[in-house]
């Protein structure tokens, strides 16, 4: 089937509900996603419960727990850099390529820390290795993400752009709860000694069979036909990514603006919270997992919804009422996790991640889509959301286990730190412009 048939078919079908490929690139942009958060985020879970000991041995236990997330940050500071050379090639060669490539990259990296030496076994050479890894997780999540969802969007039927571009964003809850579930079914099934002796290993060498079940799915599926029409005419940017930072600069400021939030408070609320909980109350390790993997589950099905009321009444005021309680609940969080109840600890994560969090992180896919053209649609999106990671959801863990150190166990300052992006987030939105009726096309 040529090019312009493609186009033709896809264009025949919009407004006409779910054709057979809508279906099928919806489902390759979830199960791909979720294959790839499911590797990227077992290295958060990693770090924060078994690293510290396996990795970085030498040190007080809060402070191999500070090590651990800073290896673990390692991973953001490659994603910039894998969004501009994925994002190059994707708004290039096209957005199904390097879904291919990002996925494959991923899980081989995701395996072989499976099969690392530890810290008693070679010394500073396994910390050395296992942050080499995580520095390519990064660099595959920096294009996987970016090419996703604009791919979910542009073949999306007419006003549904937001309901699928929730697709690939319900990869992060079901990436998530994978890990998370994973992860604690090993660690329950054996005495902690087998667990931190081999134990641990599984769940990161189960990711090659995911992998291979996501590169299945992911070949089937065509290539985006908003790329196509570019394509057809030979119209392709010859530097996309030079483009959006010369000429771009404002939407790709608002993006990252609008970013922070969302990031750290998801990377405090599911990872900086399980070392919260253990260190500073003293609960089981299980008590913090299994929030998560509730709010997971429950994740699947807010943030559709969510991006669905976005399709509705448009994404600016969806995606400010996230950010808006997302910043006014920090203290109120604080507060349940401090409760001492594992009740009120659970529905503190449940509220701030699936009815606060996901009002930002659902409609984010197509807002920021939509922000920029066609020819500069995948670098401008993976940039923007790529920066923004960095800048909070990388560091935050780290600067929260800092001043939860530095202040003796308090968490007042990590929640100002939280208010304070927030601040900055809602300044971001508020100057974005409204996109949900706004033409893919160039």
């Amino acid at each position: 089937m040529g090019q312009s048939q493609l186009i033709e078919e896809d264009l025949n079908t919009k407004g006409k509900g779910f054709s057979k490929e809508h279906r099928k690139v919806a489902l390759a942009s979830f199960i791909g996603t979720t294959i790839e958060w499911y590797d990227f985020y077992l290295y958060g879970t990693a770090a924060a419960l078994v690293f510290p000991a396996l990795f970085f041995p030498n040190f007080d236990p809060l402070y191999g727990t500070l090590a651990a997330f800073g290896s673990y940050a390692a991973g953001f500071i490659a994603r910039p850099l894998g969004s501009m050379v994925f994002g190059h090639y994707g708004d290039k060669l096209g957005r199904k390529k390097v879904l291919t490539i990002s996925l494959l990259l991923m899980g081989i990296a995701t395996f072989l820390m499976g099969v690392l030496p530890t810290y008693q076994s070679v010394g500073l050479l396994a910390p050395l290795l296992i942050s080499l890894l995580r520095v390519v997780q990064g660099f595959a999540i920096g294009g996987e993400w970016g090419s996703a969802v604009v791919m979910a969007v542009e073949h999306a039927p007419k006003g549904k752009r937001g309901l699928y571009g929730s697709f690939p964003q319900m990869g992060v809850p079901a990436g998530l709860l994978l890990s998370t579930a994973v992860f604690s079914i090993v660690s329950n099934s054996m005495s902690n000694e087998a667990f931190l002796t081999w134990g641990w290993r599984i769940p990161f060498l189960l990711s090659i069979v995911l992998v291979l079940i996501g590169l299945y799915i992911r070949l089937k599926v065509s290539e985006s036909p908003v790329f196509l029409e570019v394509a057809e005419k030979n119209e392709q940017e010859k530097r996309p990514v030079v483009k959006v930072l010369r000429e771009q600069k404002k939407p790709l400021f608002l993006t990252i603006g609008m970013k922070l939030l969302q990031n750290a408070v998801f990377y405090i609320y599911s990872v900086f919270v399980l070392t919260y909980l253990v260190t500073t109350h003293n609960f089981d390790r299980s008590v913090g997992l299994n929030a998560v993997m509730i709010s997971s589950v429950i994740g699947l099905a807010t943030m559709p919804l969510w991006s669905y009321l976005s399709d509705k009444i448009g994404r600016k005021p969806v995606y400010l009422f996230g950010t808006v309680a997302s910043t006014l609940f920090v203290l109120p969080f604080f507060w349940l996790m401090d409760s001492g109840s594992v009740i009120l600890i659970t529905i503190g994560i449940v509220i701030g991640l699936n009815v606060l969090h996901d009002a930002v992180y659902g409609p984010q896919a197509v807002y920021y889509s939509e922000l920029f053209s066609t020819k500069t649609r995948l670098s401008g999106a993976s940039i923007g959301y790529q920066i923004g990671a960095i800048l909070a959801g990388g560091f935050s863990p780290i600067i929260a286990t800092a001043l939860l150190a530095k202040y003796d166990g308090q968490y007042l300052p990590i929640a100002i730190y939280l208010i304070a992006l927030g601040i900055l987030s809602i300044i971001a939105t508020l100057y974005a412009r409204e996109t949900y009726r706004d033409s893919l096309s160039d």
